[in-house]
């Protein structure tokens, strides 16, 4: 079951993610015979949500009787943040061997580090699938992409065991991690010890600088993140095709580690890094009118064209 957040009517609504079209959460009850409390909090239709199993069923009846709906194409509508307000998005830095590589550093083996966590402003940097993403003025010049699995949590875990991890995931999404890989505040400044880790994480802060998107697929879906091809191209050309099972860090190692000293609360999402293939390593970087398409299997594939600020 994936399912996504659409405007309709001018308002948000859940609708069932079917790649090129979406059936209406609201007309597919109806049709089954569901009675579902009206809500675009998608949290609600996910794995530990109120209205989980009755949307379920109505999944189920869909999967039987498709032909009966007549569905919106995603061209005739917005597709909307599937979570619009998460009170806390967490990227991971460096949790693919290759990518350390192609960026200058040598990778290591689990057992002898930690995932590298870092946070974007949720409120600024959101953006949704077929949004713009607006190309700084401050710092136009190095603008890079990164496609990664997004874990959308969907009950309060801290502490959680790596083996019980998964148990506490509502459900996994696309995330593209915009990248300013040259902003340089101050370029006149007295360098400091400190200064290149805060230009790189000042990068990542742009506003518009992480979509999300097109859906949510639910957990029980996806039974194994960990063997999911990605793919991210720009203006048809492929520049990252990898798949999950190169992270370094799993998802459920992930959601542990980060419980172990923050609660994570529902509708928090965890991005897990990103895999070999980002531009800058090759001296590409994005422009305005560029078309990005970020896909991971199972999920959907996330879409957004560059745009000036």
């Amino acid at each position: 079951m994936r399912l996504c957040r659409f405007e309709q009517g001018g308002q948000p609504a859940v609708g069932f993610f079917l790649d090129d079209q979406i059936i209406p959460l609201s007309a597919a009850a109806e049709a089954a015979g569901e009675t579902l409390e009206a809500t675009d909090d998608l949290l609600a239709f996910l794995p530990h949500g109120s209205q989980y199993e009755a949307a379920q069923r109505v999944a189920e009846w869909l999967a039987k009787n498709e032909s009966a709906l007549v569905g919106i194409s995603d061209k005739d509508t917005s597709i909307l943040t599937p979570i619009p307000k998460p009170n806390k998005l967490l990227l991971l830095a460096g949790n693919y061997a290759k990518h350390i590589e192609e960026g200058g550093d040598i990778a290591v083996e689990r057992a002898q580090t930690f995932p590298y966590v870092f946070m974007k402003p949720p409120s600024t940097t959101l953006n949704r699938h077929g949004g713009d993403i607006p190309i700084p003025a401050v710092s136009p010049d190095n603008i890079d992409w990164e496609c990664e699995l997004g874990v959308v949590i969907g009950k309060e875990a801290k502490g959680v065991t790596e083996a019980e991890a998964l148990d506490y995931v509502a459900g996994y999404t696309v995330v593209n991690d915009i990248s300013d890989r040259g902003f340089r505040p101050n370029p006149n400044r007295k360098e400091r010890d400190r200064d290149k880790f805060f230009d790189w994480q000042h990068g990542k802060w742009h506003d518009g600088s992480c979509p999300i998107g097109p859906c949510i697929a639910c957990r029980e879906s996806i039974p194994d993140p960990q063997v999911l091809p990605l793919k991210l191209t720009v203006n048809g050309e492929v520049h990252q095709h990898a798949s999950t099972a190169q992270q370094i860090f799993p998802v459920a190692g992930v959601v542990e580690f980060v419980s172990a000293f923050i609660t994570l609360e529902p509708g928090d999402i965890i991005s897990t890094g990103t895999a070999a293939g980002v531009g800058h390593a090759k001296g590409v970087h994005l422009n305005p009118g560029d078309i990005v398409e970020a896909g991971i299997d199972g999920i959907g594939v996330l879409k957004n064209t560059m745009v000036l600020e």
